[in-house]
């Protein structure tokens, strides 16, 4: 059946490239955001098609107003109305403390993890809402359970981001509930990919794994069933929630 269109942001690589493919196989047509890598956002598409889905990839910059406004008319020319979407692009620099985040990097962190999350949910919301004609839809949210934990030594600076995202997505579940859209967050613990390398923590996998109840990290597939789920009619009574996926942490 199919389901419409979904917009995954920052679905070249790792979760968000999970959540488009097993998005696709729920039967979405699936639109691929990607920042740099088209490459990487290319065989996502491809391997998507391969299992005989459509999808697309654009290039946009979710840090800047006129790129998602470029996204999202791309999109619904291309597939046609949007029906759903995932704000799963975030970016944090490189571990520290708050005493050495610079101006430039927060600036940058915000720009995409709290403002281009509002900015896409609303582009969203003014296509799905029934009081503007449209259809309905979901939107899911990427956070993060540093929300609650708060990555002292590490990364407070990007925890706060995630609260903001987490209290949006409280706040435009509300706002929405009876336009026929359901807002929803999953938030991620700790997860295996490279991105800890890439963030200069090469090791943080094998280090915090021990201190997770269920001794192990996660995977992006893992993470890629809730957002599913949540988008999903099983979930059609589900808004405002905060689906932790962090093996207890």
């Amino acid at each position: 059946m199919h389901r419409g269109t979904l917009i995954v942001t920052g679905a070249s690589r790792r979760m968000g490239a999970a959540i488009a493919r097993l998005s696709a196989i729920g039967g979405y047509s699936v639109v691929v955001n990607y920042f740099r890598d088209e490459t990487a956002a290319r065989s996502v598409v491809q391997s998507i098609e391969a299992g005989g889905g459509p999808a697309c990839a654009v290039q946009a910059d979710i840090g800047l107003e006129q790129d998602i406004l470029r996204l999202f008319e791309t999109a619904e020319r291309t597939f046609g109305p949007v029906t759903a979407l995932v704000n799963n692009a975030g970016i944090v620099d490189r571990v520290c403390r708050v005493q050495d985040v610079t101006a430039d990097e927060l600036d940058r962190m915000l720009a995409v993890n709290v403002r281009g999350t509002i900015l896409c949910s609303r582009e969203a919301v003014r296509r799905m809402s029934t009081r503007r004609g449209g259809s309905g839809g979901g939107i899911v949210n990427i956070s993060s359970i540093a929300a609650r934990l708060g990555s002292a030594g590490e990364w407070a600076h990007y925890a706060a981001s995630k609260g903001a995202v987490d209290s949006f997505t409280r706040g435009l579940a509300r706002e929405v509930a009876t336009e026929g859209i359901r807002v929803n967050a999953v938030a991620p613990g700790l997860v295996d990919t490279e991105f800890h390398a890439t963030v200069g923590a090469p090791d943080r996998v094998a280090r915090m794994s021990p201190g997770i109840p269920m001794q192990r990290a996660g995977t992006p597939e893992e993470i890629a069933e809730a957002v599913v789920w949540l988008l999903s009619p099983s979930a059609s009574y589900v808004t405002g929630a905060i689906l932790e996926v962090g093996g207890g942490r």
